[in-house]
């Protein structure tokens, strides 16, 4: 849980972006076992499969981005409205360039987003300064806490 706090950054009232590494993932795979009894290895083999689709590559930052809305009316109507949002998210190198998230295609249905994005920024082997999105109406950009760029500096360099 550590390792997710200092990975997690939160962007306005409803948008979380946690930055995944090894031990994230383990815990993921983990939690999820144990909340749906998986106990076949094939089962266990294909979630292992699936949460390592969520790592970054080298040089580059995974991230689940969660849109946060508890009102299922109100979070329908602003997945919709955001539709684009993953084609205007950014993170900002340390040199001051924007690297634009590369997302999962599939989690864009008919009309709407999913509250649950995949992300990977590509950014060299340095870990970026801040976090943002240009999306029209939702204009926003947030520095990263020295711990956070710490720790993703570490996952680069792993």
């Amino acid at each position: 849980m550590a390792a997710k706090e200092v990975r997690r950054v939160h962007a306005g009232e409803t948008l979380t972006f946690l930055f995944e590494n090894f031990e994230t993932v383990r815990y993921q795979i983990q939690e999820m076992m144990r909340a749906e009894k998986i106990v076949r290895e094939d089962d266990i083999a294909h979630e292992i499969e699936t949460y390592n689709e969520l790592l970054g590559g080298d040089g580059e930052l995974g991230c689940t981005l969660l849109i946060e809305i508890d009102d299922a009316l109100q979070r329908d109507v602003v997945l919709r409205k955001w539709i684009d949002l993953p084609r205007h998210l950014y993170v900002v190198t340390s040199a001051g360039a924007r690297a634009h998230a590369r997302f999962d295609e599939r989690q864009i249905g008919r009309g709407r987003l999913s509250s649950v994005q995949y992300l990977k920024f590509a950014v060299g082997s340095e870990a970026p300064r801040a976090l943002g999105m240009d999306l029209p109406g939702l204009e926003l950009e947030v520095e990263l806490a020295p711990e956070t760029r710490a720790a993703l500096g570490q996952d680069l360099a792993t």
